[in-house]
């Protein structure tokens, strides 16, 4: 067994998988819109940020907490925004599970 083609055969299952599929077509209607676009890209990096600053141990500021949520409510009431972070998040998920089992093999006791 090669890890190497492993590594491949879990992207092509990946490419295959629902969540990426549904990801990649609402990615591209989202992409046409420019304004959407923009929002949602404006939102995730200031989720990012926040998150971020979570994992370095201190508290996001409250400013910021208010602007994601208030950018969150604007977006949710858009359908195709709301279903693209649906989608988003049901990708990230995959994603995120496929790490964690990579990482239980990497673990260092």
């Amino acid at each position: 067994m090669n890890v190497y083609d492993e590594a491949h055969a879990l992207v092509r299952a990946i490419k295959e998988a629902p969540e990426y599929k549904s990801y990649i077509e609402i990615k591209s209607k989202v992409s046409e819109n420019e304004e959407l676009s923009s929002m949602l890209n404006d939102f995730r990096e200031k989720q990012f940020k926040m998150q971020t600053q979570q994992m370095l141990g201190g508290e996001p500021e409250t400013d910021m907490k208010e602007q994601i949520q208030k950018l969150y409510e604007i977006l949710a009431k858009d359908p195709m925004a709301a279903q693209y972070l649906q989608v988003e998040f049901a990708f990230t998920r995959l994603v995120s599970d496929v790490y964690e089992i990579i990482g239980e093999v990497i673990k260092i006791d």
